[in-house]
């Protein structure tokens, strides 16, 4: 692992690792932080989700007892799942609630200022062993475990969205990440019934380093008006056998957490090659960001999307 075999014997003695996740806090009740609490409920642990606004949580369990279903009529899990694995499920209203977990993911806004925030509050009432991991899509996992009290207990656990049908989760670590985190967060992921990609602590990671910069270029081509809308999607749907085109996937993504990439990627590896292309960052400005607000490069508001450009 390079330079995080250092980290192997970095561990606080006398608290050790727990050898069997059973209890996971997740932080963040949007749409990564619910499709993490399904998975992670499905797998036979208990969860608890805090988030500051709480009927966030409980519109988050409102659609996994929803997807749940869904599942199950399509016999993807048995009914028989469903139930138990709802019933794992419990609000957290504050960082308290998460003092005996074993480990606690954050899957707040891709934003380095809040999520520093959090991790410094919730250490605050985190049992000495508990294991901490951070959903991020593109920030320095070092940087942010610095934060904490526990930097050797600290790992980045990229899900990949939507969480209940996408089957890799990234891992990174960063510089002081220990051995046994590291082992015990793979065997916990690995449980879940994803894959591993392990990744080393560069911006956005392996993903998001080749697909967003692929999204951003799909902008510039619209932006210098290479072709429309539908005609890009078309074209990397037919020609590239892409599953979803760039500007739909991007609206997908939602176009703020695109920019929020591309500007980690410019910053941190300060090249003009990943330069947030100027029509990316309008329609952020314009609170256009994908579906999740009716409008991106569609507009979601009608029967069937329709180009915004």
């Amino acid at each position: 692992m390079g330079m995080n075999v250092a980290a192997k014997s970095a561990g606080k003695p006398g608290h050790p690792i727990p050898q069997s996740i059973k209890k996971v806090g997740i932080i963040g009740a949007g749409q990564m932080g619910t499709g993490i609490a399904h998975v992670v409920a499905l797998g036979g642990h208990d969860v608890v989700i805090n988030d500051l606004k709480p009927e966030a949580v409980e519109e988050s369990i409102r659609t996994i007892e929803k997807y749940m279903t869904r599942q199950a009529e399509k016999g993807i899990i048995s009914e028989a799942q469903v139930a138990p694995a709802l019933e794992r499920i419990k609000f957290a209203p504050t960082f308290g609630d998460f003092a005996d977990c074993d480990l606690v993911i954050e899957a707040a806004t891709e934003d380095e200022a809040v999520k520093r925030k959090i991790f410094t509050e919730l250490c605050k009432h985190l049992n000495p062993s508990t294991m901490l991991a951070t959903n991020t899509s593109s920030i320095s996992i070092t940087r942010l475990a610095s934060t904490t009290d526990r930097p050797e207990r600290f790992i980045g656990m990229h899900y990949m969205n939507p969480v209940p049908l996408m089957e890799l989760v990234e891992l990174i670590r960063g510089i002081a990440t220990d051995d046994d985190t590291f082992v015990a967060t793979r065997e916990f992921v690995e449980s879940l019934g994803k894959n591993v990609a392990v990744s080393e602590d560069f911006p956005a990671f392996i993903v998001n380093r080749i697909l967003l910069p692929m999204i951003n270029e799909a902008v510039y081509t619209l932006y210098e008006g290479v072709g429309t809308v539908e005609a890009i999607d078309k074209a990397m749907k037919l020609g590239a056998h892409h599953p979803m085109g760039p500007l739909e996937l991007a609206d997908f993504i939602g176009l703020d957490t695109c920019l929020s990439v591309m500007q980690v990627l410019y910053e941190g590896l300060s090249d003009s090659k990943y330069r947030p292309c100027p029509l990316l960052v309008k329609y952020v400005e314009a609170g256009w960001l994908g579906r999740k607000t009716n409008r991106g490069f569609y507009d979601y508001r009608g029967e069937t999307p329709v180009p915004t450009r």
